[in-house]
């Protein structure tokens, strides 16, 4: 996919599924939330709980590269450092996606509810497949605070 009408997908985002990484360990309640800026750059808050459930969360800033692949962003959370944020599968009204890059080191599974079912969910762990990448590393993640 390249076309991605990035109004409409910037609104808050749950993390359903993700490849494990230590900056989101024992993250639980997981959302990003997108805001188009008046610049045209987009605001990015990621928020989580921790074991303790505190809340931790981190500001970023992403953008669009190149106009004629919208779904190929770049996001930083700290400067100079800037990775790839690509959205490689949503669906029709906006409300499952897949994001990853191009190493396929990462992986999010993102529903614009905090829950989805398991039809769903089985459905995006075998578009993910497709699209390259090892559900086997794919962890849940709990949409409740304070689970372990």
């Amino acid at each position: 996919m390249n076309n991605v009408d990035i109004n409409k997908y910037a609104k808050t985002w749950y993390e359903i599924g993700r490849f494990p990484h230590r900056f989101e360990k024992k993250l639980t309640h997981v959302s990003a939330t997108y805001q188009i800026l008046p610049n045209g750059k987009i605001s990015v808050l990621n928020k989580g709980y921790n074991a303790q459930n505190k809340l931790k969360q981190i500001k970023g800033i992403a953008w669009i590269p190149n106009l004629n692949e919208s779904n190929k962003l770049k996001v930083r959370f700290f400067w100079p450092f800037a990775a790839p944020y690509w959205i490689e599968y949503l669906d029709h009204d906006y409300t499952i996606a897949i994001v990853g890059g191009p190493s396929k080191k990462y992986l999010w599974i993102l529903a614009d509810k905090p829950k989805i079912d398991d039809n769903t969910y089985q459905f995006l762990l075998n578009k993910a497949k497709e699209l390259g990448y090892n559900i086997e590393k794919i962890e849940k993640v709990s949409q409740e605070k304070n689970t372990y």
